[in-house]
């Protein structure tokens, strides 16, 4: 299967093929959508086929490690394999995906401490840090991305192989989910001078096109686990 959104976060549409239909949802030789992973939902929007339009709600990961699954509507009437489709996200949801989750990157750069959890949202995300000793300051955060974005830094991806990925344990900075080795090389999501580490999620190209954000809200979910939660200013 062809993961167009895995080498190009913008692509918005595609054409495709269905290759299966059931209880679960439809499969297609290619797509657009992303699928849940990561701490990013998966993507929602349409299927065109003829003048028929199915609503996807959610898309998530299949049993095959490229197989992703497209969740129609309740009562939808699956198309048959073999149909033509017009896969199209989304597109507005996705995008702030992408300039939520690079955010989370530049907070997980400023924060000191491992990442034991995270989830990203079209208007708020989190993550929760292990922060051994001191308080964190909501307003100092802030601050810190926002400097960060203006700054307006070039993002890109690359990849490493699996023995490389080995050799940097440095790289991973979340506890809760390990980078996914086995089919030889691992993708590494780049910020340029602030942040290196595995990613498979979706991301702007540049931390200016993020926008403001603004730390909303600091909690407490242990001894030494804090959960900071972030939103886009426009949201």
């Amino acid at each position: 299967m062809e993961l167009i959104f895995r080498a190009d976060a913008y692509a918005q549409r595609c054409t495709a093929t269905v290759t299966a239909a059931d209880d679960r949802g439809i499969r297609l030789d290619r797509t657009v959508f992303y699928p849940t992973g990561g701490g990013q939902p998966g993507d929602t929007g349409t299927l065109t086929a003829g003048g028929s339009v199915i609503r996807i709600v959610d898309t998530v990961k299949g049993d095959g490690a490229d197989e992703i699954i497209h969740v129609p509507e309740p009562g939808t009437a699956l198309p048959a394999p073999g149909t033509a489709v017009e896969a199209e996200i989304d597109w507005n949801r996705r995008h702030r995906h992408m300039r939520m989750h690079t955010a989370m990157h530049l907070l997980c750069a400023v924060v000191p401490g491992s990442v034991t959890g995270g989830q990203v949202g079209a208007d708020k995300s989190r993550l929760d840090f292990n922060v051994p000793t001191g308080s964190l300051d909501k307003d100092a955060i802030t601050a810190a991305i926002n400097e960060r974005i203006a700054e307006d830094r070039p993002v890109s991806q690359r990849w490493i192989t699996d023995a490389e990925m080995e050799a940097r344990p440095e790289l991973v900075r979340t506890m809760s989910v390990k980078p996914p080795t086995g089919s030889g090389t691992v993708r590494l999501l780049d910020i340029e001078g602030v942040d290196l580490q595995p990613c498979g999620g979706t991301h702007v190209a540049r931390t200016g096109e993020i926008g403001a954000v603004e730390v909303v809200k600091i909690e407490n979910k242990g001894k030494q686990n804090r959960r900071v939660v972030i939103a886009l200013v426009d949201a």
